[in-house]
């Protein structure tokens, strides 16, 4: 009787300790089960007083530098849990460069699945009233990673222009001023692509239709409207003036047009063209060479370029500034009406002391 108490208490005592063994595993795993879980979803991401922080990474930036960029920023609670994470889910051969939007209470799990899919947020690439390459260069520069320099340089490399359907003096027609969404890391090469896309697509069946109707093709439209442009700010004139150089080339009459001058002495500004200034030996002087000039003198508008394809029909082949200098002309059907009005205006810059 007493070996078989002895041997039922022994029993309870295995049963006891191998209990408390499970009590304690099942708290251990419970415990650990817990620190892995805030490891990867719990809240490890601060923006600060930010509600959004937008983090950017370069193009071949390695994983040690993105850690870098996120402590210097101080946006990580806690660096060794996110780096674990980071470890497991094997980001170190997955850095992709990028915009990316960090909220405040992300989880590293959260954070680094966003990083490796490249899971980036769009930028809104805006350019308008532009006149030349080189400030297409250095205002989207300012908006996407590539540098102005690699822009620049290449609108100057033929093979490359010539492979997206433009050559040097065309290109500035290839853009058309707007608000695209690209991404930032976008290279000067992806990003002349994307333009040409954009271009092509801005070209649509309505407008190649109107194109047919004026006898242009799109440079010369978009060359027709870099004068325009540079004629008038007034958008409800455009098309008035449109017409007159579309009469002027219907007649076989020279342009005329002074903002040509004005981009072949090399200065958009000049207020007043001398008549010195009408010799200079230009392709883009239109005072002695017939036509239309080689290429657009500025980045024209949209406005500009849907004024020459939505010209008005009048019989209208001069026209002045006027002389109140708000910025509209008087138009003219004959020689004699236009020199009166040319002597208005011309008066009008004598009494203003404009002689440049």
């Amino acid at each position: 009787m007493t070996d078989f108490k002895g041997r039922r208490h022994g029993m309870n005592r295995i049963f006891r300790i191998f209990l408390y063994l499970i009590v304690f595993g099942l708290v251990a795993g419970s415990l650990i089960t817990f620190i892995l879980w805030k490891r990867v979803f719990a809240s490890n991401i601060t923006t600060g007083k930010v509600e959004t922080f937008y983090l950017y990474i370069p193009t071949g930036t390695s994983f040690t530098e993105v850690m870098d960029l996120l402590d210097e920023n101080n946006l990580v609670e806690n660096m060794s849990s996110l780096e674990w994470v980071a470890a497991r889910k094997n980001y170190h051969n997955r850095v992709r460069p990028g915009k990316y939007r960090l909220t405040d209470g992300m989880s590293n799990n959260h954070l680094i699945n966003m990083l490796r899919s490249g899971n980036q947020v769009p930028v809104k690439l805006v350019f308008n009233n532009l006149r030349t390459l080189n400030d297409i260069a250095s205002v989207v520069s300012l908006q996407i990673e590539a540098d102005s320099s690699s822009i620049a340089e290449l609108a100057m490399n033929v093979e490359f222009i010539e492979s997206i359907g433009f050559d040097t003096v065309s290109l500035p027609a290839m853009f058309i001023p707007n608000t695209y969404e690209i991404y930032w890391n976008t290279s000067a090469e992806q990003f002349y692509r994307r333009m040409k896309n954009e271009y092509d697509r801005f070209w649509n069946n309505r407008r190649e239709n109107k194109l047919q109707a004026i006898g242009l093709d799109r440079h010369e439209v978009s060359t027709l409207a870099s004068i325009v442009i540079e004629e008038t700010v007034k958008y409800d004139e455009m098309p008035i003036i449109a017409g007159v150089y579309l009469n002027r080339l219907e007649r076989g009459m020279l342009l005329q047009a002074d903002p040509t001058v004005k981009f072949a002495l090399g200065d958009l500004t000049v207020r007043r063209i001398l008549r010195a200034d009408l010799q200079i030996d230009s392709p883009y002087n239109t005072y002695r060479h017939a036509g239309l000039p080689p290429g657009p003198i500025v980045i024209p508008p949209v406005q500009a370029i849907d004024a020459v394809l939505d010209a008005q029909n009048h019989d209208y082949i001069f026209f002045s500034a006027k002389e109140d200098f708000s910025g509209y002309h008087r138009f003219a059907k004959t020689l004699s009406e236009h020199n009166r009005n040319a002597r208005l205006y011309q008066n009008a810059l004598n009494r203003q002391r404009v002689f440049r």
